[in-house]
């Protein structure tokens, strides 16, 4: 963290500075009692089943200097109005400090982790980086990523995601881009904004946000994206396998899943083989180096710099192989119809000559429209010849219903009640040399089944 007093911190927040030393100068902010430790500032968050108040008296017994309350406590502490609010601001502070930073921020309906993760990778090789660890992309989730930010750093990768209009709006007040990317627009969650076109308008916020020496980065391949660059008040630059996009992706193969992908920018062309698995991070690596092309940065070292990378988010086709042989893809993190797609295909192209397994569960928050969607990648199973499709609870049935209708048979598809009924039909099933995708919204908890196939089997 960039050099800051508690007082400096009060200010930033909009705090009242009580019962504390107002000179002290913070090592790192904290939003969880568990990782207080001496020189720290501990943030009191109120979510909908703890209340971090409560852990106040923890987190300065650990040494914290004070604490940010929306409620007075014993104890240093700077009272706010909101304390998620006021992280933001402080945030924000921290970032105008800091003046050779450059924030590039991204969103989208699929891709935003896995991009991000790339992006790291791209922009490490010029300078220091600072990127969210995991999925931070909300109110909170960005100031704790801002916090990271130190004097040497020279690029602050921002992820934001959006569950309603003006939330992306209001990420940018707490990191305003230089440059702004928006990856795709699907149908992750679809129930919040009631059409695509609400999708657009939404993720249309962070083109907006730009200032007139800010560049917005669009993919050319989707009409919904490249309608934001109305939006754009200054340089565009896109991506995408269409004809005129400025970083183009002119070949795409699968190598046993891995994609093999030749990007072409200004007369140059770079052939790219990454450790990563579909044909979809074709896309996201073309983003990350259209974002280097944004920021003048070489195309060809930012390029190279994606040959052989690896993700570092979880459960993001995740790929292992277990003691007796079988390969696991866990991309269990989230799903909506479009990444369950990529997963499929990757899976098919990995599997070929083998048997395959989908293990699928419910992709949530998609509205009206969630039984066809689900009733489609039942049938999309069946096109791409997956040996067998376990559907997973309740709201995954249509998938099944969608496979049997598109001429599945006998045991080729079935559906189960709970994660644990489909981990024993794969103990049971699975043999050496078999490839099994595991894939569902978060909060299916499909992540037990690949722990379960990685472990020592029955």
């Amino acid at each position: 963290m960039i050099p800051i007093t508690l007082a400096q911190a009060a200010t930033a927040m909009s705090g009242d500075l009580r019962d504390a030393t107002d000179d002290i100068v913070l090592d790192t902010v904290v939003t969880d009692s568990r990782e207080a430790g001496p020189g720290a500032l501990f943030i009191a968050v109120v979510g909908e089943t703890h209340d971090g108040h409560d852990h106040v008296p923890a987190a300065l017994g650990a040494g914290c200097v004070a604490a940010v309350v929306s409620r007075p406590v014993p104890g240093p502490h700077i009272l706010v109005d909101d304390t998620v609010a006021a992280a933001g601001r402080l945030a924000r502070a921290v970032i105008d400090r800091c003046e050779d930073l450059q924030v590039v921020a991204l969103t989208g309906s699929s891709g935003k982790t896995s991009t991000k993760d790339l992006l790291k990778v791209v922009l490490s090789a010029a300078a220091p980086t600072v990127a969210p660890q995991g999925s931070f992309n909300n109110e909170l989730g960005l100031p704790r990523t801002v916090f990271e930010v130190t004097s040497a750093t020279r690029y602050l990768v921002a992820e934001m995601g959006a569950r309603g209009t003006g939330h992306i709006a209001y990420l940018c007040t707490i990191a305003p881009p230089d440059v702004a990317m928006a990856l795709n627009v699907g149908q992750a969650h679809l129930s919040e904004f009631g059409s695509r076109d609400g999708i657009a308008k939404a993720k249309s916020e962070i083109v907006a946000a730009l200032g007139s020496d800010g560049v917005a980065v669009l993919n050319a391949d989707d009409p919904r994206v490249m309608g934001m660059a109305a939006k754009a008040p200054g340089r565009i630059i896109t991506f995408g396998q269409s004809a005129g996009a400025d970083v183009r992706i002119t070949a795409l193969d699968l190598d046993d899943g891995r994609p093999v992908v030749t990007l072409a920018h200004g007369g140059e062309e770079v052939v790219i083989r990454p450790d990563l698995y579909g044909e979809h991070q074709a896309f996201n690596m073309a983003a990350a180096v259209a974002a280097a092309v944004a920021l003048d940065l070489d195309f060809v070292a930012a390029a190279e710099a994606l040959q052989s990378v690896r993700l570092d988010s979880r459960w993001r086709m995740e790929v292992d192989t277990s003691a007796d042989g079988v390969t696991v893809i866990n991309d269990a993190y989230n799903a909506n119809p479009e990444s369950m797609g990529a997963g499929l295909r990757a899976l098919a192209a990995m599997g070929r000559g083998k048997r395959t397994w989908a293990v699928l569960g419910e992709m949530r928050e998609l509205g009206p429209t969630s039984a066809a969607e689900h009733d489609a990648i039942g049938r999309l199973c069946v096109r791409l010849n997956i040996s067998r499709l376990i559907a997973v609870g309740a709201g995954a049935k249509s998938i099944h219903m969608g496979a049997a209708h598109e001429g599945s048979w006998g045991d080729e598809s079935m559906t189960v009640d709970t994660v644990e009924q489909a981990i024993d039909v794969l103990q049971a099933q699975v043999q050496p040399g078999d490839v099994v995708l595991v894939k569902a919204s978060r909060a299916v908890g499909l992540e037990r089944v690949a722990q379960a196939l990685l472990a020592v089997r029955p």
